[in-house]
């Protein structure tokens, strides 16, 4: 008996609502899926598991599944996440970006995923500093390691609210630093030590300052110096020409007085 198309229409008016919704998200992903990488969906996790590992990318991938739960983007040559990298991925719950040669993170790079994000791999990067505010409300459990810090006020008030992961928070070191004796030394050593950047840095600034006033102090008195030594100079010769104006002004009367007589 064939199968016609009026058939296999009616099949397909069979089939319960929600499988045809399930098809349909499926597709979807399926669909939106970076040729750079591999989607799977793996069953606890939420999603689908983003696989862009080891691809040679500069940046991260754009349009990636809205369904997306774990991403793993390492041993790439990704150089700079921008603000709102991964804005558009409301079920992202893993980031692993480690292996790259990441130098900067812009403020809000998170924003959209900071309330659900459980896990962000920043480790073996090119990073010194970050700005303030970077991690903003972020609730991940963070890897920073093997990246080369500038031990500073901008990474203390950085590392304040943040929660690093325990296996690696002594892997995160001073790679240079205002003051040498901490380079090489894991920072949450220093900072338990009770040292404080911050003050440090705002001494130095302090120091500055100072240094700075007093050179402009020098400066001015200088000009003030110059400026009376030089009028100075300029009257002394004004009057030494006025006292050589009597001189004159007589002898012009002698010899007028000699030519009356005459």
């Amino acid at each position: 008996m064939a199968f016609t198309r009026r058939d296999a229409a009616e099949s397909f008016g069979h089939v319960p609502l929600t499988a045809l919704l399930w098809l349909l998200m499926m597709s979807e992903s399926a669909g939106g899926c970076p040729r750079s990488c591999h989607c799977s969906d793996r069953g606890g996790v939420g999603g689908l598991v983003v696989q862009c590992s080891s691809r040679s990318l500069d940046t991260i991938p754009s349009k990636l599944p809205r369904d997306t739960a774990i991403l793993l983007l390492s041993s790439n040559r990704i150089r700079h996440i921008p603000q709102e990298a991964f804005g558009e991925l409301p079920r992202l719950r893993e980031i692993d970006l480690s292996h790259n040669a990441i130098e900067s993170v812009e403020v809000g790079a998170f924003q959209g995923v900071s309330d659900g994000l459980r896990k962000l791999d920043l480790s073996n990067n090119l990073l010194s500093d970050l700005p303030r505010d970077t991690f903003s409300q972020l609730h991940a459990r963070v890897r920073l390691s093997r990246n080369p810090w500038h031990c500073g006020c901008a990474l203390q008030e950085v590392l304040r609210d943040l929660r690093l992961d325990p296996e690696t928070v002594t892997e995160v070191s001073c790679h240079s630093s205002q003051q040498d004796e901490y380079v090489g030394q894991p920072v949450v050593h220093v900072l338990d030590s009770g040292v404080n950047f911050c003050t440090f840095h705002q001494k130095t600034t302090d120091v500055a300052m100072f240094v700075a006033m007093f050179c402009w102090f020098s400066m001015v008195t200088a000009y003030i110096v110059y400026y009376i030594r030089h009028n100075q100079e300029d009257a002394r010769r004004h009057l030494d020409y006025l006292k050589s104006l009597p001189n004159t002004v007589h002898s012009s009367r002698d010899y007028d007085s000699a030519s009356s007589v005459f």
